[in-house]
């Protein structure tokens, strides 16, 4: 099995910056994509970002390209989304996912087999 592990979350102004981190252990892969996803009050899970493990490769909802970065390090086991610029629209409760059966990049919530328990940010306006 695959434990994942999110922190970082938090009460923010609009303007502000978060880092959330997410760490990885149990059964290991060899090729796989990790994923941040959100999920709004009555709203459901929406991509946030990718990145896939072996060649670093990442990919971005719109509506938090050139803001967000995603990033990962190898030695922790460990995946970052680095959140600048926030909004209050960003308010949300952020998953990271692990996706062993990706290959490349995808944006779909079905395609990834595990969960973390999720890390709540809201931003004040």
């Amino acid at each position: 099995q695959v434990q994942l592990v999110e922190s970082g979350g938090g009460l923010v102004q609009a303007g502000d910056s978060l880092r959330l981190s997410c760490a990885a252990s149990g059964r290991t892969f060899s090729n796989y994509a990790m994923g941040w996803f959100r999920q709004a009050p009555g709203k459901g899970r929406e991509f946030v970002a990718t990145i896939y493990w072996s060649t670093g490769s990442t990919y971005y909802a719109d509506s938090v390209k050139g803001r967000f970065t995603i990033s990962r390090d190898n030695a922790k086991n460990t995946v970052y989304l680095q959140m600048n610029s926030l909004k209050p629209e960003d308010t949300a409760v952020y998953y990271c996912a692990l996706g062993p059966r990706v290959r490349g990049f995808s944006a779909v919530v079905s395609s990834y087999d595990y969960w973390g328990q999720g890390t709540q940010v809201t931003v004040s306006s």
